[in-house]
């Protein structure tokens, strides 16, 4: 197994998620420059509307805008296993306390089959490996809406996500602290409608946690 993973190493040198470049042999996930300029969100919990808080890792610009547009445009799905380790390590830190459910927005069945793979998804599944929690398919989106990237102003895209989703078991929820992710957080209209469903379905509280917020 040893030879496998270096001849692997070998073949397919590990890269910077952000910026692309080779990473060091110590290096994981991150190069340093990268580590040390990425624009990290602050490690607090922010509020907004349904959320009882949200949290990310980066600021949702410069090489981070570009890594997320590669990965959820041009079939970079293993950045997710990368994602999921840098994000898991800020939940770790700002919610100790844990979570009884973890799950994701989800896309269209439509978007996913045209683009291959839910991208939140696979993020989720990678969060869970290091939080040692299974990701529970809570949410289901039952209308095929315009993507949030193509519109510009917070009551249009509050307009626009408003009944796409639906909770797929309410007794998953019911009670229970909920922690939602997702991969870009920007004006907050879509964690914001997914959290109001859960809370409507009877979860106790929803947090959020993103891979990027754009800075308000």
């Amino acid at each position: 197994m040893k030879l496998y993973h270096a001849l692997m190493r070998l073949l397919f040198p590990p890269k910077c998620v952000l910026c692309g470049n080779l990473l060091g042999k110590e290096a994981l996930d991150l190069c340093k420059d990268c580590r040390l300029d990425a624009p990290e969100y602050p490690n607090r919990k922010s509020k907004l509307q349904f959320l009882d808080s949200f949290a990310a890792v980066w600021y949702y610009e410069g090489n981070v805008r570009r890594s997320l547009l590669r990965y959820k445009f041009y079939h970079a799905r293993s950045y997710a296993d990368a994602y999921g380790r840098l994000l898991a390590m800020k939940i770790l830190r700002l919610y100790p306390e844990g979570f009884d459910v973890l799950t994701w927005i989800p896309v269209s069945p439509l978007r996913k089959l045209c683009r291959g793979y839910d991208q939140v998804e696979l993020l989720a599944k990678a969060v869970g490996r290091e939080l040692e929690m299974t990701p529970v398919p809570a949410l289901k989106k039952v209308r095929h809406n315009r993507p949030q990237s193509g519109i510009s102003g917070a009551a249009q895209r509050r307009a626009n996500v408003l009944g796409v989703y639906q909770v797929t078991d309410p007794g998953v929820v019911t009670g229970k602290r909920v922690l939602l992710l997702d991969d870009i957080l920007t004006t907050g209209a879509t964690a914001g409608e997914a959290a109001r469903v859960l809370l409507t379905a009877g979860a106790g509280e929803v947090h959020c946690a993103a891979v990027a917020a754009a800075r308000k």
